[in-house]
C-alpha cells in the first residue's frame, strides 16, 4: 500500500436528517483526498433526500429498502474500490484528520488488519460528552469487552471481505461480531488520536435497546467464545433489574444485582460454570468497593451496564 490508498466510506442512514448533514461534511471536509464517500439510504421519509441532493458530485448515494444497518453497509461495501474501508453512522462523525491518520499506521505496519483510535462520546447536540472508554487491543480481552468505538475504526478492505462482511442477522451488535471474527485471524491496533465521535441520545438504538442489545451480547460471545463473560451479565443484571440505560442513568451495584448475575451466569454457562465462578472471584475486590462506596476516585464500573 503505497502512495495515498483510495479509503472508501459507506454510510448506512434511514431517517437521519437531522443528523446526516453534520456527518457528511465531517467526511468531505478530511484532509486527506483520495476518499469514495457513499450513502446508502433505505428509503427514507424525512428531508434525507433533500440533504444528498445538496451534496450530488461529491458523493455516491443510493435511496432503496434495505434489511436493516447490516445490509445497507454490506450493500455499500460492494460498491466501493478502495483499500481501507469504515462505515459512519449518520449520526457519528469523523473529526478532523481521522482518515490520514487511519492511513498512515496501515502504511507503516502491513500486516495490521483493523486500526482504531480514541473518540468522545456527544450529546445530541453534538457536544461533547466525555471520552469513549477505547483501550489498547487486546484480543483476549475482546471477548469479554468491546473497547474498539465503531466510528473511530478503519478496516483493510480484504479483510472486511474475507471474514464475510457484516452479519445481516445482527442490529445491534454487528460491530462487535465483526471484531471477533477478525481477532481470530488478524491483528489490531489502536492509536491515541481522537478519530471521531459517537452520539449518544435517547432515541440511538445503543440506548433505546438495551434488552436487545444484551441479548445479541449474549448470543455473539456465547457464538465466538463458548462462554459468556461476568462483564456482560453483570450489565445485564443490572438492566432486567432496575431498566437503567446505564449511561446517563448508571446502574447501581446492590446484593440482588450480583446474585442475579450469578444465577445467570450459571444459566448461560452451565459447562463452565467454573470459569464463570473464576471471573467473580477475581472481581470481589471491585465488587466490595461498589457495594461499600469505597469505590476509588476516578475508578470506572464493570463496562457493559
Amino acid at each position: 500500500m503505497t502512495g495515498q490508498p483510495l479509503v472508501s466510506i459507506v454510510t448506512p442512514a434511514y431517517n437521519m436528517g437531522s443528523f446526516l448533514e453534520e456527518t457528511i461534511r465531517s467526511v468531505l471536509s478530511q484532509d486527506y483526498q483520495r476518499i469514495e464517500y457513499i450513502v446508502m439510504d433505505g428509503g427514507s421519509t424525512d428531508n434525507t433526500l433533500e440533504i444528498l441532493r445538496r451534496y450530488e458530485g461529491k458523493l455516491q448515494w443510493l435511496s432503496e429498502r434495505d434489511d436493516g444497518q447490516a445490509d445497507a453497509v454490506n450493500k455499500g461495501f460492494l460498491r466501493c474500490h478502495g483499500d481501507i474501508f469504515a462505515f459512519l453512522n449518520a449520526d457519528d462523525t469523523y473529526l478532523p484528520g481521522a482518515i490520514a491518520a487511519a492511513v498512515r499506521e496501515f502504511q507503516v505496519d502491513a500486516s495490521l488488519a483493523v486500526v482504531y483510535g480514541e473518540a468522545w462520546y456527544t450529546r445530541e447536540d453534538g457536544s461533547f460528552l466525555r471520552r469513549y472508554p477505547t483501550d489498547p487491543y487486546d484480543a483476549r480481552r475482546l471477548n469479554s469487552l468491546c473497547f474498539i468505538c465503531q466510528p473511530a475504526s478503519f478496516i483493510r478492505s480484504s479483510v472486511f471481505r474475507e471474514v464475510g462482511m457484516l452479519n445481516p442477522q445482527l442490529h445491534l451488535t454487528l460491530d462487535y461480531d465483526l471484531w471477533l471474527r477478525i481477532a481470530k485471524r488478524y491483528r489490531m491496533k489502536k492509536v491515541d488520536e481522537y478519530l471521531a465521535t459517537s452520539r449518544m441520545y435517547a432515541a440511538n438504538k445503543t440506548l433505546s435497546r438495551r434488552d436487545d442489545i444484551f441479548r445479541e451480547v449474549i448470543q455473539t460471545t456465547r457464538t465466538h467464545c463458548g462462554y459468556v463473560p461476568l462483564n456482560w451479565l453483570y450489565g445485564y443484571a443490572g438492566f432486567v433489574l432496575d431498566g437503567k440505560d446505564g449511561f446517563y442513568d448508571p446502574s447501581p451495584a446492590t446484593i440482588r444485582k450480583a446474585l442475579y448475575t450469578l444465577w445467570l451466569g450459571a444459566k448461560h454457562n452451565p459447562l463452565k460454570l467454573h470459569r464463570f465462578l473464576g471471573e467473580c472471584l477475581q472481581s470481589l475486590p471491585l465488587a466490595y468497593r461498589l457495594l461499600t462506596g469505597l469505590q476509588k476516585p476516578g475508578e470506572a464500573n464493570p463496562r457493559g451496564e
